[in-house]
C-alpha cells in the first residue's frame, strides 16, 4: 500500500542536504566542489575558531595574516572582515575546505583579520533566522573589540576599519547588514565603511531574466537549484518576490529608496545565472543616489571565488576588493 512506501527525497541540494517526503531533514558531509588544487589554503595565514552564540552553536573562523599574529602586538592594526559563506541559505559551513580556502585567501590578499561566520539553515530555520545571526555576528565583533575580549581581535582589529563581504546567499546576507547598520543601528566603536555582495542571490517575481533563461542546467547554480533553494529558505508559502531575497519587493518595508546605505561593490560573474539581477541591483540603486559600483568578470560563473580560490580571476578579484577597501577606509 502507498501507506506503507518509505519516504523518499522530495529535494535534494547537493547531497548535504535532503528533505523526505515524511518532512524529515537529513544532513550529511558533502562532496567538494572544485578542484584539488582549490581546496589548498593560504600557507601564510593563520587561523582559531570561535564560538559567537553558545544557544544556537554558531561558531566562526578568524583568519589572521601570519606575520602579524606571530608579532602578538598592538602595534599592528589591520582592517576587518566580516564574511558570510554561500549555499543558498541551506548548506555551507565556514569549516568546509572550499570556503576555508576562499577566505585564507582574502585574508592573505587584503592583509586584513577576517571573520568568516556561520549561521542558521533552512529548511529548519528559514529566513530572517540566517539575516538575525549576521547580524549577531557584527555585534559579537563590537562587543569582543570593545572588551578586548579576543588576543587577535584586541592586538590587531582596527574597528574603525570593518568591511562586511559574502558569496551568494551571504552576499545577501552583506545586503541586509548595510540596510540595517547603516541608518544607525549601534555598533561603536566598529565603524562598517563598505559592502562587498560577490554574487549576491537576489531572486524575483515576474519573468526570468535573460541570463537565467540562457543558464544551462550543467552550471553550479541552476535555474532548478536556484528554485530549490527558495523554496526551502524562504518562510513557507512565500514567492521569489519576498523582500528577505528581493530588494526591491513592494512588499519591503522600509523600500530601499527610503533608508541609508554604506558605500557597496558588487562582483558579478559574466557567466552567472544572476548577472542580470545583480547588474540591475547596481542599476537601480545608482539611480536611488546610492553609492555602490560593480566590476563583471567576463566568462565566470557563480561562486567563482569560492570553488577556485587560486584561479587568476580571483587573483584580480582580490586586488579590485583591496583598491575598494583602501579607498573607503581612507577617510
Amino acid at each position: 500500500m502507498e501507506g506503507d512506501a518509505p519516504p523518499r527525497v522530495v529535494e535534494d541540494c547537493r547531497g548535504a542536504l535532503r528533505v523526505l517526503s515524511d518532512g524529515t531533514v537529513v544532513r550529511s558531509t558533502p562532496p567538494i566542489a572544485g578542484d584539488t588544487e582549490g581546496v589548498r589554503a593560504d600557507p601564510s595565514v593563520a587561523w582559531k575558531d570561535a564560538v559567537y552564540d553558545a544557544a544556537h552553536g554558531l561558531g566562526l573562523r578568524i583568519y589572521m595574516p601570519a606575520v602579524a599574529a606571530a608579532a602578538g602586538g598592538r602595534d599592528t592594526k589591520l582592517p576587518v572582515v566580516v564574511y558570510f559563506h554561500g549555499g543558498g541559505f541551506c548548506i555551507g559551513s565556514y569549516a568546509w575546505p572550499i570556503f576555508h580556502a576562499a577566505c585564507s585567501r582574502l585574508a592573505a590578499g587584503l592583509s586584513a583579520v577576517l571573520v568568516s561566520a556561520d549561521y542558521r539553515l533552512a529548511p529548519e530555520h528559514r529566513l530572517p533566522a540566517a539575516i538575525d545571526d549576521a547580524a549577531a555576528v557584527l555585534l559579537w565583533l563590537r562587543d569582543s573589540i570593545a572588551a578586548g575580549a579576543d588576543p587577535w581581535l584586541a592586538a590587531h582589529a582596527d574597528a574603525g576599519r570593518v568591511l562586511v563581504a559574502g558569496e551568494s546567499a551571504g552576499g545577501v546576507l552583506a545586503h541586509h547588514m548595510n540596510v540595517r547598520f547603516s541608518s544607525g543601528a549601534p555598533l561603536h566603536p566598529v565603524r562598517l565603511r563598505g559592502f562587498v555582495p560577490l554574487m549576491p542571490f537576489f531572486t524575483g517575481g515576474g519573468e526570468p531574466t535573460p541570463s537565467e533563461l540562457a543558464c544551462p542546467d550543467s552550471a553550479f547554480l541552476n535555474r532548478d537549484m536556484s528554485g530549490r533553494y527558495v523554496r526551502l529558505s524562504l518562510p513557507a508559502g512565500a514567492t521569489a518576490d519576498h523582500p528577505f531575497l528581493n530588494p526591491f519587493s513592494p512588499d519591503a518595508a522600509p523600500g530601499l529608496d527610503r533608508v541609508d546605505v554604506g558605500p557597496t561593490l558588487v562582483v558579478v560573474g559574466g557567466d552567472d545565472m544572476l548577472r542580470d539581477r545583480n547588474v540591475e541591483y547596481v542599476r537601480r540603486m545608482e539611480e536611488m543616489g546610492k553609492p555602490v559600483e560593480a566590476v563583471v568578470f567576463p566568462g565566470q560563473g557563480h561562486a567563482f571565488f569560492s570553488l577556485r580560490p587560486w584561479s587568476e580571476p580571483v587573483e584580480e578579484m582580490i586586488r579590485v576588493v583591496k583598491r575598494f577597501m583602501d579607498k573607503v577606509c581612507s577617510g
